[in-house]
């Protein structure tokens, strides 16, 4: 896998830096209408592969479906987006990292249902039957299934963070595809919730109140955190908390007014003190999302993770 490096870095800056950009819930709840199927990402090259809503439930919900982006000849790693929206919002449609597939790294977006179809366990148990269904079609597609990678921003960066933490145990495996592991070898939580207890109450912004019952939190939850503390614990990443969580860069901006920088600082210190392999990295002056994510150093911070233990 060593390969990978230094040939994939130009096209992994110039692909994510146009896509960096709507990470945050703000956009994620002003997404675009999803794009004909038709239409063929630029990014893609022209031998690549494009299977679109594939159901990883079998006569599941609407939303229990996710798209491959195959390389020609797929043998390399699988990079899988979550997308972000309060857990309420967003797409699977035009994930960042589509540029990777013309260097033989295979991509899949899923979705998940929102808290509006069902309430928290329901989002990490559809994340985990996707990356088993995944790994359970690794053969067929092509990709390597020991080396999955996954990503996320928001409400994705804390799916992400939880597939990291829970590798180790069954509780959200529920489903089909159970002989298989929902482990993931290494994830990227951009700017994710990670402890729903500690939120702080005083936030001014009504959406991320913890006991504001119209919050994307109480409605993850089914209520308040207040009346809901053993479901807001078992929700949050730092409960499952191991040192054999899977490798984790956290990435958090420090004036990010809906997930507070203490979220990501938390989990961070749990994962330490653990002896966990966890990088936090706090962009100063950085909200939830926006162009600091985009710089190229950022990128490279991301890149070079992922390659790293994609390498072994």
């Amino acid at each position: 896998m060593k390969s990978l490096r230094s040939p994939l870095l130009p096209i992994w800056l110039a692909a994510t830096v146009a896509t960096l950009g709507w990470f945050g819930y703000a956009s994620a709840q002003q997404s675009p209408a999803p794009s004909p199927h038709g239409e063929r990402s630029k990014e893609l090259p022209e031998d690549a592969r494009v299977l679109l809503d594939l159901p990883y439930v079998e006569n599941g919900h609407p939303r229990q479906k996710l798209d491959l982006y195959l390389p020609a000849q797929p043998k390399g790693p699988l990079l899988v987006w979550i997308h972000g929206g309060g857990w309420q919002a967003g797409t699977k449609d035009k994930p960042p990292g589509l540029a990777l597939v013309k260097n033989g790294v295979a991509v899949a977006s899923l979705e998940y249902r929102f808290s509006q179809h069902a309430i928290f366990p329901a989002q990490i148990e559809d994340c985990k039957a996707a990356i088993r269904w995944l790994r359970a079609h690794a053969k067929e597609y092509g990709y390597r299934e020991d080396l999955i990678a996954a990503w996320g921003a928001s409400a994705g960066g804390h799916l992400v963070a939880l597939l990291a933490v829970t590798g180790q145990t069954k509780t959200f495996d529920v489903g089909a595809n159970l002989d298989r592991s929902s482990a993931i070898q290494c994830g990227v939580d951009l700017f994710g919730p990670s402890d729903f207890p500690a939120y702080d109450p005083n936030l001014p912004t009504p959406m991320v109140q913890r006991e504001n019952p119209d919050s994307v939190i109480a409605q993850l939850l089914g209520g308040p955190v207040s009346q809901k503390l053993e479901l807001a614990k078992r929700a949050s990443p730092v409960t499952w908390v191991t040192k054999d969580a899977a490798p984790l860069l956290i990435m958090q901006g420090s004036k990010d007014p809906l997930v507070p920088v203490d979220q990501s600082q938390r989990l961070y210190d749990k994962l330490k003190a653990a002896g966990a392999n966890v990088t936090l990295d706090i962009i100063e002056g950085a909200g939830h999302g926006g162009p600091e994510f985009a710089k190229e150093e950022k990128l490279k911070l991301i890149f070079t993770f992922l390659t790293k233990h994609w390498a072994g």
